[in-house]
């Protein structure tokens, strides 16, 4: 596997608020042993109509206070008035939260139909500004390389991702992908629409391939079959899906830095021996000097 890789280069990871305290315990775990590697940022999830709310802050505050590392507070605009939405970025920014990731959000528990919130923002573009206009947010939004599963189309995913960067936002960051044709093909056609603002890939390291696979249909988001024949047959075998799943995510992340990529999301899923695994072999150690901005 050749390590033509661009150095420095910069990495951002997205963690999820803990439910339970042995949930707690291995986030924090997770995040000690990332800290030393200075992501550009760390980002923490907002469950499906806002369910984890008040963890998301908590986990926010505690990031703020306890680490040195620059956390980004996912937003949605599900379950939430303006106000409701208003009050919360404002709690943020006063607590020195300079980032927001900002989501339109997927349906309540028991909902299959996304469906605005009477009094809210409707959509991702109409939060951006929203945030925008309140506070001096950096403001990073989603979006999604196969297309959204509501999009119709790709030129309609890139619309909407056009009307997301006009509302203010600095940075798009990846649906997580398997295939990199994909993504380096979504971004020739960004730019071909004129989006100008890094587009980051979201990289996620599989340890579990059914749950994976459960997600990816949820996102819309395609599993190569050579992927798929690489985890076959290592249901219960713990140790060699980790190696297999290290080997399939370096390459991938490899061979997206031969492409010129130097910018990668982690998706951790709250464990970091993965995550450090690939930035190591990216060539990011601690003490590693990072880089300006120079992704797709």
């Amino acid at each position: 596997m050749p390590l033509s890789l661009p150095s420095p280069f910069h990495v951002s990871f997205e963690f999820f608020p803990p439910k339970t305290a042995e949930m707690e315990a291995n986030l924090w775990r997770a995040i000690q042993r990332l800290e030393p590697l200075a992501p550009r940022f760390v980002s923490v999830t907002y469950g499906a109509g806002g369910s984890t709310r008040e963890r998301t802050h908590n986990t926010v505050h505690r990031i703020l206070s306890e680490t040195s590392l620059v956390p980004a507070a996912h937003l949605t605009c599900v379950g939430a008035t303006r106000d409701e939405i208003h009050a919360v970025a404002d709690d943020y920014w006063n607590s020195g939260v300079r980032h927001i990731v900002a989501l339109r959000g997927d349906p309540p528990a028991g909902e299959t139909k996304y469906t605005p919130t009477p009094g809210g923002y409707a959509w991702a573009s109409e939060l951006v500004a929203g945030l925008r206009a309140r506070h001096d947010f950096e403001v990073s939004v989603a979006t999604f390389p196969e297309g959204h599963p509501d999009s119709m189309s790709l030129d309609a995913e890139l619309d909407n991702l056009k009307r997301k960067i006009d509302a203010g936002a600095t940075r798009a960051i990846t649906q997580f992908f398997f295939d990199n044709w994909t993504y380096l093909k979504f971004v020739d056609r960004a730019r071909k629409a004129g989006i100008t603002v890094p587009i980051v890939p979201g990289i996620m390291p599989v340890t579990n391939f059914t749950q994976t696979k459960n997600f990816a249909a949820a996102a819309g988001t395609t599993v190569p079959r050579a992927m798929a024949d690489l985890f076959a047959g290592l249901e219960h075998d713990v140790e060699t899906r980790k190696l297999v799943a290290i080997t399939y995510a370096a390459e991938q992340c490899v061979r997206l830095a031969d492409a010129g990529v130097s910018e990668f999301h982690f998706y951790t899923l709250n464990r970091a021996d993965l995550t450090y695994a690939l930035c190591h072999i990216l060539g990011l150690r601690p003490g590693t000097p990072t880089a300006v901005d120079s992704s797709p």
